[in-house]
């Protein structure tokens, strides 16, 4: 019985070895994931989803990784980076987040609601329409089925980056410049109808002012453009929050690629 356990030792160490090693780069991308790592999700529920996205993702990668090397320098050498790709894949899933709030601060500023702040689902400041668009489209993606695809883009990012690989700096910044790039092209075009709809409210009005100097436009133009502006969200919401659904959605599938 005895040497059965110890025949059982090296199998345990190595399990252990694994399931650290996968905690790492889940963890750290746990930290920037939208929904699951929220500032309003508890720290304990946030370290029991980690463990819990640890467990279905180490079964998938565990032949890739290598044994325990069974020094500590060889140990830190090999599980050190993969926080850093953990963050980097993580904070990539973040930034559609970020493509809400563009689309909630542009919205807000194109129809005079800039200054009608709501609750924040983080701990940014965020206007009454962005708090709107970050909630609705963060309860979207969680309705969809968030947590299988965010299992499956875990496992894909040890397609992209080894274990114990750490990634380059130029690669980082070519990468990472590019989404942020993407991500800004997103927000804007996501935020065309509000921008439309100012534009042409500020035509009008100048119009209107141009042939009636008399009349105070300001009284008249700000409520129509601030219904205007409330109709157009009810109308356009949903929509808005299909094509964020599906960039974000494609990016998991195919990271890196174009946006769909």
């Amino acid at each position: 019985m005895i040497a059965d356990l110890m025949y059982l030792f090296p199998l345990s160490q190595s399990a252990l070895w694994t399931g650290f090693v996968v905690f790492l780069r889940v963890g750290a991308m746990m930290a920037a994931m939208p929904a699951f790592g929220d500032q309003a999700v508890p720290i304990r529920v946030r370290l029991a989803l980690s463990l819990a996205f640890t467990f279905i993702v180490a079964p998938a990668i565990a032949p890739t990784i290598s044994p325990y090397p069974g020094g500590l320098l060889r140990a830190v050498s090999q599980a050190g980076p993969e926080v850093v790709t953990g963050l980097f894949f993580g904070l990539f899933l973040r930034f559609f987040i970020l493509a809400l709030q563009i689309v909630g601060s542009i919205a807000a500023q194109s129809t005079s609601l800039s200054q009608l702040f709501g609750g924040s689902a983080g701990v940014d400041p965020l206007p009454a329409i962005g708090h709107l668009l970050v909630v609705g489209g963060t309860a979207l993606a969680a309705m969809l089925g968030l947590h299988v695809q965010v299992a499956a883009y875990m496992i894909l990012t040890y397609e992209m980056v080894p274990v114990g690989v750490m990634l380059a700096g130029d690669q980082v910044i070519s990468l990472g410049l590019g989404e942020v790039r993407r991500i800004f092209e997103l927000g804007f075009s996501l935020s065309a109808p509000f921008l439309i709809a100012s534009l042409v409210y500020n035509v009008v009005l100048g119009v209107i002012n141009r042939a009636m100097p008399q009349l105070i436009v300001s009284f008249v133009g700000a409520p129509a453009i601030t219904a205007g502006g409330m109709i157009l969200l009810l109308l356009t919401a949903p929509i808005l929050l299909g094509l964020w659904h599906g960039a974000f959605v494609g990016f998991m599938a195919a990271p890196f690629g174009p946006i769909p």
